[in-house]
This record gives structure tokens, sequence and C-alpha cells, in this order.
């Protein structure tokens, strides 16, 4: 009896199932000839932004004097508009955003990647950079793309534009701080170009999974890294660019990235929407919508990114050229730099990320000497699009980062690590800034002897290049027309299976009406399914199946790399005349003023100043003395300046100013500055005062801990309280 009752169990089961399995196919089928026609119109449509934000143009990159496919947008925050007409009972117009009070808080500019696809994910939802930058105040402005370059531009001519588009930001909003400038991706190294070419203009700078160090990783990881090297450098790219008649396709750089986890890309990223079926097709269409935009890059363009950053690694070395004159020198960035990696970022690791920072500065000491702040922010396991795409890190890490910005522009000289700490209120975080050495930098990574691996890429890639445009790129340009790039581009693997599966396809039209009688009559299988369970153990098995081969393949590539380019044969005759550009032996980029000249101009002023600059030193000293700066403490030290007679008087610039003054002096030689502290604070009411607030900055986060009051009695003791 007990086996009959099993017996009916199991057939109810799989009678469920199948009927479940059908319909889930019918919907999952409509879904993908939904992306099909989605991916048609955008392209009918010019593939414009994914922007969710409604936005003015500023400057149209097309009419500069050496036209590029960039521009310039203001970001409009209806929500705020709406408002001011209710109140005000006049319809909206442009505003000139000097004559607007909202905005007084400096600017926020958002560059998105251009690297394959098309511009406006880092806006795609309302819980986003931009939303994000907008809920806190800030005017916001946008770097968007076309899908094609003007002719003949370069990397060199869109930095240019990005400069005067910067230029501009700032003109808008005179009264505000520099603009803070977002790079996502590969739109990081390319902020990075701009900020160190103009410093003047360009304000905190935060680099998402941005890499800068390109032949960072670790053995037996980080495998994109060998790929440049296995199709033998910068020549390839350079014949994709002469097949598409001087265009890159970026379907190419896409399809990269795509084979990088074949797991996620050939079943996990179709199996979820297949197995949440009624619930994932709006997040799976709005993500592939951006995916399957593909933009054009020129032959100039490619060949510079791959030529001197991928392969020649040349701008943590400071060996880039921007104009043929000037190299770009990191060390040129006043402002702070906020980086923000990932553990779980296959494309662009930690290393690759945070790397430049032990290679362009050898000490924490000489990153304080160049009066500079750098800070990065490590995630366990996000992948690379979930940095600047996750509504979960929106909501927690880039809110953060972003209401973090006025406090970092006061943080003392140094390297320190971003740590976000829940504080039991739901949405609400504690935010510090612990200290860091090089040293926990270099820990990140296995060491840098493998990096030598890739000297003899870098002059191979050279030689095969210079070999290939001499006797193979006429050629291959000669055959190639407008006609041909066309042929080649519709047949790419990432645009077949789109318009495959779309309405151009007659046979998937039935699918569009028995996907609404399938909705109507939806029988789900429950959880409890048996068979809906072996069909989840079956997905596992295919996951751990591909993953297998990614991990075999990846080994089989560092293999082959290693004994291409690691081999002493190769390395004698291809490294040996490169090594004299290595970062290790030339990466110091000498100042006119060494670090011992500036020391002593901070040594100079020890005495300098009165009670403002007195109680500015106090209270850098108490929330430095443990080594983490807490958001906390700023909050404390915010509130103090404003109540305070005397220090409310100053203005956020001037007092910028002064607290970074004070903070060097202290980092110099912490015990004169305190023991100078008489000379600055005279009566015996201002000293009882400066006590008084030391010690409202110590309990700022509530606690007192042992160095901080080791702090307040130096203090009390200097000052003969």
């Amino acid at each position: 009896m007990l086996n009959d009752i099993r017996s009916v169990a199991k057939i109810s089961d799989l009678h469920e199932y199948i009927i479940d399995s059908m319909q889930r196919s019918i919907l999952f089928t409509d879904i993908l000839r939904k992306r099909g026609n989605i991916y048609l119109d955008h392209l009918a449509k010019g593939q414009p932004s994914v922007l969710i934000f409604d936005y003015e143009m500023i400057i149209d990159g097309r009419t500069l004097e050496k036209p590029v496919n960039y521009c310039l947008v203001r970001i409009l925050d209806r929500r705020k508009e709406k408002r001011d007409q209710v109140s005000s009972g006049v319809e909206s117009a442009k505003r000139d955003d000097r004559q607007d009070s909202r905005f007084s808080k400096r600017p926020i500019v958002v560059i998105d990647p251009r690297a394959g696809h098309g511009p406006g994910i880092g806006g795609s939802k309302n819980d986003s950079e931009i939303g994000l930058a907008l809920n806190n105040g800030h005017p916001v402005y946008f770097i968007m793309f076309f899908t094609k370059p003007q002719p003949n531009q370069t990397i060199i001519d869109v930095q240019k534009a990005e400069v005067q588009f910067i230029e501009e930001v700032r003109k808008r909003h005179m009264d505000a701080d520099k603009p803070v400038v977002i790079g996502n991706c590969q739109a990081g190294w390319a902020a990075t170009l701009v900020a160190a070419d103009k410093p003047d203009i360009v304000g905190p700078l935060i680099l998402n999974g941005s890499p800068l160090s390109y032949w960072g990783g670790v053995e037996g990881s980080n495998p994109m890294r060998y790929r440049g090297g296995l199709i033998g450098g910068v020549w390839f790219n350079s014949f994709l660019s002469d097949i598409g008649n001087g265009l890159f396709d970026g379907a190419n750089l896409v399809m990269n990235m795509e084979d990088l986890n074949p797991a996620n890309t050939y079943w996990n990223k179709y199996y979820n929407v297949y197995k949440n079926v009624d619930t994932e097709e709006e997040r799976f269409l709005e993500f592939e919508k951006w995916w399957g935009g593909f933009f054009m890059m020129t032959k100039e363009e490619i060949h510079f990114i791959v030529d001197s950053l991928f392969v020649g690694n040349r701008l943590e070395r400071g060996k880039l050229f921007l104009d043929g004159k000037n190299y770009v020198n990191i060390k040129n960035i006043k402002e702070p730099i906020i980086v923000f990696a990932s553990s779980g970022d296959n494309i662009t690791p930690p290393q690759q990320a945070l790397n430049w920072i032990a290679k362009v500065y050898k000490s924490t000491d000489e990153i304080k000497a160049n009066n500079q702040v750098i800070i990065y922010l490590l995630h366990e396991n996000i992948g690379h699009l979930g940095i600047f795409v996750s509504t979960k890190v929106a909501k927690k890490e880039h809110k953060e980062i972003i209401g973090s910005i006025d406090m970092i522009s006061y943080i003392s000289p140094g390297l320190y690590e971003m740590h976000i700490n829940d504080s039991g209120i739901p949405g609400e975080y504690d935010v510090q800034f612990d200290e860091r050495e090089i040293d926990d930098i270099l820990a990140l990574d296995d060491g840098f002897d493998d990096e030598s691996d890739f000297l003899p890429v870098a002059t191979l890639s050279k030689t095969a290049d210079r070999y290939y445009n001499a006797y193979l790129s006429p050629i291959v340009s000669w055959l190639s027309n407008d006609l041909s790039f066309e042929l080649v581009k519709q047949v790419h693997p990432l645009r077949t299976q789109r318009y495959i599966m779309s309405d151009l396809n007659p046979m998937l039209i039935p699918f569009k009406t028995l996907a609404k009688y399938v909705k109507k009559s939806r029988v789900k299988s429950k959880t409890t399914n048996i068979v809906k369970q072996a069909e989840g153990l079956f997905s596992e098995m295919m996951e751990s199946s591909l993953d297998m081969y990614r991990d075999m393949r990846d080994a089989g590539h560092e293999l082959v790399f290693q004994s291409l380019y690691g081999n002493p044969f190769v390395q004698y005759f291809y490294s040996e005349a490169f090594k004299k550009n290595v970062w290790s032996d030339e990466r110091k980029i000498k100042d006119k003023k060494g670090p011992s000249s500036r020391e002593a101009t901070y040594l100079a002023k020890m005495d300098k100043g009165g009670f403002k600059e007195g109680v500015l030193r106090i209270m850098i000293a108490i929330a430095s003395s443990d080594k983490i700066i807490a958001k906390s403490e700023f909050m404390a030290v915010q509130a103090i300046v404003r109540a305070h007679p005397k220090l409310s008087k100053m203005k956020p610039s001037e007092i910028r100013k002064v607290a970074m003054e004070q903070s060097r002096i202290l980092q110099v030689d912490m015990d004169k500055a305190l023991n100078s502290l008489p000379r600055l604070i005279h009566y015996k009411k201002d000293r009882r005062e400066a006590l008084e607030i030391a010690k409202k900055i110590a309990l700022a986060d509530s606690v007192v801990d042992e160095s901080e009051k080791k702090m307040i009695g130096r203090i009390e003791k200097v000052l003969k309280i």
C-alpha cells in the first residue's frame, strides 16, 4: 500500500513537472524573442543611452574643433523640478546652474566604460551612482558617447574633449568645490588621464573596477592578462580593425569578456531565467538591452589602448605620452583617489586595480609627502559588472562613497582602507577609514616576479605589429570596405543569437500568442517536486562541468604563456632591452622638491598661526590617534566648527587648507607639533576650550579608547591645564 502511494506521488510530480517545464519553455522562448526585438528596436533608434533619467545636452563633442563621438549632458532631477513647478506655478524651463541655489554641493561627473557596450549603465536604475548622487543633492553630469567614432578619432582627442567637458562643469559651479569624477571600468583610466593632465579642474577621483596595473594578478588566477600575449600582442586588434574598414567592433571585446566565464555565459544566465521565468523577465531584458548594444572604436583608439595599456603597461610606469611631449604622471593628482575593487572580479582583480599604488609610490611616507590621499574599498565577492550595476552594491558601497566625499576631502594625507559596517539600523552604515601601509597592498598579490614574463610580450608585440602594418595591413585594408565589414559584423555570434531569436524568424511568431495563454493557466512545480529537484541537480552538474573546463583551459593558457615568455632564451633576447623601462628601475619621477625639503617647509610652519590652527591640530591629532578615521568623528568636528564663533567664520576651502597643513605638520613630527601648541593657543580660557573640544571628538563614537586617552593626556600636559 505504501509503495502504491509513493508511486502515485512520483507520477503526480512527473505530471506537474512536464506541464510546468513545457510552459516555462514557451515563456523562456518568448523572452528570448523579446530580447531580439529589443535589440533590433534599439539598433534602429541608433542605440541611445540606457539612462532612465532625463537629461539635456551641454556640449556635443561632434561639434568641437577636433570632433569626437562623446558629449556632456546634465542629468535633470525631475522630482525636484516638479516640486518647484507646484510651488511657483511656473512651467519648467532650462535653468542656469549658477543661478540655482539647490546646487551648492560640488558637482559629480559620471563616465561609463566604452569597452564594447554603450553608455548609461551607471544610471540605468534609480538606485545607481547617478540616482544616489541626485539623492545626496549633488548636481550630476554624465559623459556619454555615440555608436560610431568620428573619422580618425584618437584617445588623445577624447581626453582633450573630456577636459573641456569638466572645465565647463567647473565654470557652471564656480562657487562649489571641484567636481568629483567617477570612472567605471575602462572609464577609470580615462578619468585618470584627465586628472593627471589637468589636476586643477578635477576633484576627488572615484575608480570603480578600473584597471591601472595591467600585468597584475595572482598565478593560477586572472587568466585575462595572458590573452594579449597568446595572440601575439596588438597586431591582431589592428587586423580586426582593418577587416572593419578602419573600425574595431566592440562585440569582440564583449565576446572576450563572455568567454571568461563559460558557465555563466552558456548556462547560468539562461537557466536562471528559465527557472524563474515568472519573475526574471524584466531584469533580464533591461540588462540585455545594454549588454547587446555594441559600439565601435577607431583603429587608432584600440591600438592605443592595447599597446600602451594592456600590453605596454605604461600608465603605472609613468611612460605614457599624451601629446608626444609630456608623460602622464599619476603623482600630479592632488585630490583624493578612491578605488573600489572586488575579489570576485575576474576582469579587473584587486591586483590590477591597486598595484599601481605600490609602484608609483615607494612608501606611504611618499604618499604623505605628496599630500595625497588614497583610499581603497574591497568587496568580498561581487563580480565585475556588479561593482557598478548591482542595486545592492549601489545602496551600500556607492551610497557611502558618495556620502563620504565631503569627509574624504579633510582626511590627512596617506593610504587608507574604507570599511562599511552595519549600524543595526536598516539601510544605515558606520563608515571608517583605517590607515594602511604599502605592504598591505603588496600582501594582496603573490609578488611581482611573474610580471617579468610580460616584458618580452611588449617587445614582441611591437615587432609583430610593425611587420603586420608593413606587409599585411595594406592588403587587408584594400580588400575591406563598408559592405564587407557589415557582412562580418552581422555574422558575429553575439548578433546572430539575437536577431535569429526575434520576429525576423517566422518560427517564433506563434510564441507571442502562446505565451499569453500560458500566463493565464500557469502550473508551477512545488519546491518539493522530485523531478524539479533533479532539474536543479542537473543544472549544478552543468555548471560544475563548465567550470572544470574553464579551469583546465585557463591553466593551459597560463602554462603556454609562461613556457613561451618565461623561458630563459626569450627572456634573454627580448627582455633586456625593455628592462630599462620597467617600473622597478625607473618608476621614480623626480620632483623639483624632494620629501626632505617639503618636510622642512612644514617644520618651519610649526609655530605659525593662532587659535584656529591650534584647535584644528588638536582635533586631527585626536581623530587620527588610533589610526582610524570614523565618520562619526568627522560629523562631530563638523558640528563643532559650525557652532564655534571663530571657526564658523572660516570658508570650507580655508578649513581644508588649514586642516591639510596641520595634518602634515603632525605627520612630519608629532612631538614637536604637540609641544608647540602653547605657542598657538595663548590664553588659559582658550586652552580649556580646546581640551573640551578634544574630549568631544574622542567621545564621537561613544567609546574613548586607550590611544585617545593617551593623546588627551598629552595635550592636557602640554597646555598645562
